[in-house]
């Protein structure tokens, strides 16, 4: 679903030293989704955030491009789940999660967490919800396909394009994360999955 929104939408972390803005084209062309797995909430858990359970995370699925940092570019830092894991981009002044990506700027998927958007008004409605818990004990998907369409339509013109070399999480002569990645260890990511 396509919406109009004619500006930057701002963020920051909790203290503001690191903020920027999503772009009126990123707020525009992403998809508003939740989440309800495992990972999101740990990696709230994770950076000292209040548990989301029983409600989701929720998030935007965007181009990194769209994503940019206006000040406080050296609080940017790196945690991994597992070292297969996606990167979780946080800001270490406060610890405030900012961004999912993975672990390769040639797969240009950004998951923008929106608690950071004080204003979330042209972002549009929420499409998809991912991991929902059943009464079963299992977990399903709802409307996955504005998700699925959504990032293989962004992944294909980042790439064809060549804006997914504009994003602010990888270094782009070298393709390496600009922040050393933190990789909990079991013992570490055990206690986040309590």
């Amino acid at each position: 679903m396509r919406r109009n929104a004619a500006k930057d939408t701002a963020f920051s972390c909790d203290c503001g030293s690191l903020h920027g803005r999503v772009t009126a084209r990123g707020a525009n062309t992403g998809t508003r989704v939740v989440c309800y797995c495992r990972d999101c909430r740990a990696g709230q858990l994770y950076f000292g955030q209040p548990d989301p359970t029983p409600d989701p995370v929720e998030i935007l699925q965007m181009a990194p491009e769209e994503i940019k940092i206006d000040g406080g570019a050296e609080h940017l830092a790196l945690m991994q789940l597992s070292p297969r894991g996606m990167l979780r981009w946080y800001a270490r002044c406060c610890n405030a999660p900012i961004a999912t990506t993975s672990r390769t700027p040639k797969f240009p998927f950004a998951g923008f967490i929106v608690q950071r958007m004080p204003d979330t008004s042209g972002l549009g409605p929420i499409t998809t919800r991912g991991f929902v818990p059943q009464p079963s004990g299992k977990q399903s998907h709802e409307k996955l396909g504005p998700a699925i369409y959504g990032m293989l339509t962004r992944v294909a013109k980042s790439r064809l394009s060549g804006s997914w070399k504009e994003t602010p999480f990888f270094d782009a002569e070298t393709g390496d994360p600009v922040a050393t990645p933190t990789i909990l260890s079991k013992i570490e990511r055990a206690a986040l999955y309590p």
